[in-house]
């Protein structure tokens, strides 16, 4: 099929405001890149002893974690959202970009002004002190604003009639929009009914669950944005016509909406709350991930020469399929508490992190800066994946073994010799996966320095 999936370039106002959403999310994962750097050393064998307490782990997990999930990934949801808005209420949208950053300013500085316990709770870790937690008030306030925003004057989308491959992406911008709409409302309901009897992580883990399970579909409706953008712009014919590819945004954003009937039928604090809307997310996403998952295997096949721009572009978007693939798997296997867990959850999170890695190098020229070309930016998602994919294996090699997860130096109690393998295995792999992030980092700026 020939439907090219791509948007047109916008005026140079939104360019600019997407610009700025950029910047944020570079300047988010060069903060994660030093808190990994850390994260990592604390739980390799031998050099984790060069740490004196285990909590040092665990602050430097929250603040990784936030930055280069949750800051990250709603900058480029900011910029995304900014190129597929109208030029209105530019105020607004300035002012939503300005609160997210001073936001994530106050996240990266809480651990070096404040003294708080660290809680490791699912999907938005905390700092459990007034910096931190201000910060990520802060932070959320602008997403809210953003969201907002991005309804308000969403672009109608027709679902009736001729459909483009354009008009199929900004469904999907929508939808993400939605879904993240949705997401700030379980945080707004949770917030309202968590028991007051709760404390410390209990009460986090049940705040931020319902969230963090409706923000999954925001991610992975972006992640799909950028595959099928991607394909095209590699050159590829998406085996997909623009009806098949809308109705499978479409089915995981109704499935987004087994939330708001979670909190209805179920107390946030029971199981079946749980149960309910961990099985929306692992299905939902599903049904649209498999299809899709298929069409970029299936569109990048028959690809046998690329252009210098592609490479980049190709070896992101094969790099993002494969880690989101391993993640799923491992996902089926969990049983337990252990480093299974992480392991799933960063081949999934790694998955979207390359699409979005990739989309950025695209969209590049489009915000006045030069393409990426060249060996770096075409070997930069290959190293950052194959690091991840260490990572993720050491994990679960680990995690055979009964290593636990979230917990650092002499707290993991690293007896056999297979324990010690597969943490090495992990901490080489991290350490790999930081030096693709760098890389990533060196060819924006090499891309800003030289404009377009």
């Amino acid at each position: 099929m020939n439907t090219d999936y791509a948007l047109p370039v916008p005026d140079p106002a939104r360019r600019k405001l997407a610009r700025g959403w950029l910047w944020l999310g570079l300047l988010s994962l060069i903060g994660s890149g030093l808190f990994a750097l850390l994260l990592v050393l604390s739980r390799t064998p031998y050099l984790q002893n060069l740490f004196p307490v285990a909590d040092f782990f665990r602050v430097a997990l929250v603040v990784h974690v936030d930055l280069s999930v949750l800051v990250w990934f709603i900058s480029i949801a900011g910029m995304l959202w900014s190129l597929n808005s109208p030029p209105r209420a530019m105020n607004w949208a300035w002012i939503c970009l300005w609160i997210c950053a001073a936001g994530a300013a106050l996240l990266s500085a809480a651990p070096f002004l404040g003294r708080g316990e660290p809680i490791m709770a699912n999907y938005i870790p905390v700092l459990n002190e007034p910096v931190f937690l201000s910060g990520l008030l802060l932070f959320s306030s602008g997403f809210a604003l953003l969201v907002l925003r991005s309804l308000v004057f969403a672009p109608r989308v027709g679902m009736i009639g001729q459909l483009d491959g354009a008009v199929v992406l900004r469904f999907g911008l929508n939808a993400a929009a939605i879904s993240a709409a949705l997401a700030i409302m379980a945080f707004v309901w949770s917030y309202a009914v968590v028991p007051s009897s709760l404390s410390g992580r209990a009460y986090y883990e049940i705040l931020f669950w319902g969230v963090g399970h409706a923000l999954q579909f925001t991610w992975t409706l972006l992640m799909l944005v950028a595959w099928l953008w991607l394909i095209s712009a590699c050159g590829a014919k998406v085996p997909l016509s623009p009806r098949i590819a809308l109705l499978m945004f479409l089915l995981a954003l109704i499935c987004v909406f087994v939330t708001p009937y979670a909190y209805l039928a179920h107390d946030i604090a029971s199981v079946e709350h749980r149960n309910l809307l961990t099985w929306a997310m692992r299905f939902g996403g599903g049904l649209a991930i498999l299809p899709m998952s298929l069409a970029v295997i299936i569109a990048l096949s028959p690809l046998s020469r690329l252009s210098r721009e592609a490479r980049p572009l190709f070896a992101a978007l094969i790099s993002s399929v494969l880690l989101f693939a391993v993640g799923g798997i491992i996902g089926v296997f969990i049983s337990g508490s252990n480093v299974k867990i992480p392991a799933h959850y960063h081949g999934s999170i790694v998955g979207v992190t390359l699409a979005l890695m990739g989309l950025v190098y695209h969209l590049l020229p489009q915000l006045g800066y030069r393409a990426p070309v060249g060996k770096m930016a075409t070997w930069q998602p290959g190293i950052y994946g194959i690091g991840q994919l260490m990572h993720i294996v050491g994990l679960v090699w680990s995690g055979g073994y009964g290593v636990q997860r979230k917990v650092a130096g002499s707290d993991q109690v690293l007896t056999g010799g297979g324990q010690v393998a597969g943490m090495a295995v992990m901490g080489l792999g991290g350490l790999v996966a930081i030096i693709g992030g760098l890389l990533f980092l060196l060819v924006i700026i090499r891309a800003v320095k030289s404009k377009a």
